[in-house]
This record gives structure tokens, C-alpha cells and sequence, in this order.
């Protein structure tokens, strides 16, 4: 079978060396990693981290509250802070299988950055952006991204060389068309980054009841400016968010501590077993039990 050309042959062919076989593979460099699938996939649901993923072939879809978004070769996926998504492989075979980088942002290395270069503050009507957007890498950023994972193959060079192209991508993407969403994470007072305190809170403290108020507060926002600004950067209002937290992690007490379902629904702050069934069973499809009976066959099967 000849395979369609690919102009990004060289990383690909890194890429398929280093992911030898379906799944998520780490590298030798700390915070990169690849991943790989051969197959389109149901949904699944897991948390994304501030990182920037870079579609080496195929084409995956995520579904972030509400809004659909959809990225395949070519693009780049930058996300600005902590999100639950549902995502799914949409084009892949074994001939061509989905390949992606993703590269960790590090908070640290982002600020420590911003303080060494000249970038103009964003204008005032980007902040608040949505926290996850896709873009098509241009050329500066795919000839870094082909450099690192070159790095693979020279992992004496690791040491010296990968944070200088890790700083170099990053600088990219913080110049590119939306590193304002980046940088206003980053800068104290903007309300996309009371937004990200209001995210670390909720990720800390998910199994205990909100309290609107008092979240708006910690931030030091008004009520009505934090429900505005927490869903115009997540796409969902703060109860969703936590809702979203809680049902992920009862998933996965139910799947790796193996706690049944009423369990793992009050450890993570459900006092009603029926709400908890109700709501999970309408984010995941299926009732506790079913769901997890449904993912062990899939892993057996596998």
C-alpha cells in the first residue's frame, strides 16, 4: 500500500519510533510526550493541563463543555490552564495511525520567560478568552517541534539542548496569534488569571460544596464578573466544573481503587447515591455499574 505524502515525514517518522504501539508514551525529555492510536475511539474523558499538542497526522476531536473543537495535521492545540474535556480520535488505521506531541507548559518557565522578553500586554478584550483554541503551526514552530524530537535520538544533547527548544516553542506560541490567552493566565490582575485561581481552588477542593460567593470572593471578583469570565474561559459555569471534577475522579476510584459506586460517589461529596447515578449516567452514558463493567471488558479485550 503507498501511503499518502506527508511534509512532515521526518517527525513522523521519529514520532512512530518512539510510540511503537498504541498509547501514550513519555521521553526522555521530562515533559514531552507522544501519543499514538491506529483506530478512531469512542469517547473518553479526561482532564487536559496547560500544554501545547501538536498533531503530527490523523485528526482528534474534544468536546469542552458545550463547544466542539477539532484539530488534525498540521494544527497545534494550546491550553492555558486545567480543563475536563471528552475527547476522541476521529481519523486513524493502522496504515496511518493518529500521532501527537504534547508539550507540558511549565508555569515557572512561562513567567520566567515573559520577564526576559518584550511582548505587549494584551489588549483588554482578550482577556477572558476561552482557554483552549487551535491553530496551524507555522513553519518556526514545526521546524523547533522536528528539532526536539530529533533530541530523541541524541539523548547526551537532552540536557543542553532541550530547554533551549522547549523555550524556543514556547516563545513561539507566545508570539503567535493567541498568546494573549497565555499571558493573560499569567499576569496577576487580569481576570483570566483569577479564573485560573478559581480552576487550582476547585481542582484542590472539588468534594466540598461551593459556595459561589465565596469562590467570587477568593478571587476577589464580583458574582456576576466571575460566573461571566469562569465560563467565557472554560466554557462552563463554575458548578459544571466541579461537577465534571467529581465525576472524573469517582471513575476512577470505581476503575483503580475498585470502591463501588455509592462509595466513590460520597468520597467525592455526593450525599445523594441517586443524584450521583443520575449524573453520572448523563456524562458518561451509562450508569456506574454498566460503565465500568463496559471499560474492564475494553481493557481485557485489549
Amino acid at each position: 500500500m503507498t501511503l499518502p505524502f506527508s511534509p512532515y515525514q521526518e517527525i513522523v517518522d521519529i514520532a512512530m519510533r518512539f510510540a511503537p504501539d498504541d498509547g501514550e508514551f513519555s521521553t526522555n525529555i521530562g515533559n514531552l510526550h507522544i501519543s499514538r492510536r491506529s483506530r478512531p475511539s469512542d469517547p473518553l474523558h479526561s482532564s487536559y493541563r496547560p500544554c501545547f499538542a501538536f498533531v503530527l497526522q490523523g485528526a482528534k476531536s474534544l468536546q469542552l463543555g458545550t463547544e466542539r473543537i477539532s484539530y488534525g495535521t498540521g494544527d497545534y492545540l494550546l491550553t492555558s490552564l486545567d480543563l475536563p474535556v471528552a475527547w476522541r480520535v476521529t481519523e486513524a488505521s493502522p496504515e496511518v495511525p493518529h500521532l501527537c506531541l504534547g508539550l507540558a507548559i511549565d508555569s515557572e518557565k512561562l513567567l520566567e520567560l515573559l520577564s526576559r522578553i518584550d511582548i505587549p500586554r494584551p489588549a483588554a478584550d482578550t482577556d477572558g478568552q476561552r482557554g483552549m483554541v487551535v491553530n496551524v503551526a507555522p513553519p518556526e514552530l514545526m521546524d523547533a517541534a522536528v528539532r526536539l524530537l530529533r533530541l530523541l535520538d541524541r539523548p547526551g544533547d537532552i540536557p543542553a539542548m532541550a530547554p533551549l527548544i522547549e523555550q524556543e516553542i514556547l516563545y513561539r506560541v507566545l508570539t503567535g496569534p493567541h498568546g494573549a490567552r497565555l499571558i493573560n493566565i499569567a499576569t496577576a490582575d487580569s481576570h483570566s488569571n483569577r479564573i485560573a485561581r478559581a480552576v487550582a481552588w476547585l481542582k484542590e477542593n472539588f468534594a466540598r460544596p461551593l459556595r459561589i460567593e465565596d469562590l467570587a470572593e477568593r478571587v476577589n471578583m464580583s458574582v456576576s464578573s466571575f460566573h461571566h469570565h469562569f465560563k467565557s474561559v472554560t466554557a462552563m459555569t463554575p458548578v459544571q466544573y466541579q461537577k465534571q471534577l467529581r465525576l472524573h475522579e469517582a471513575r476512577r476510584l470505581m476503575l483503580v481503587e475498585r470502591l463501588d459506586a455509592g462509595t466513590a460517589g460520597h468520597r467525592v461529596g455526593y450525599q445523594s447515591p441517586s443524584q450521583f447515578s443520575r449524573e453520572y449516567s448523563r456524562l458518561y452514558g451509562a450508569s456506574p455499574a454498566r460503565d465500568i463493567d463496559g471499560v474492564r471488558e475494553m481493557m481485557a479485550a485489549e
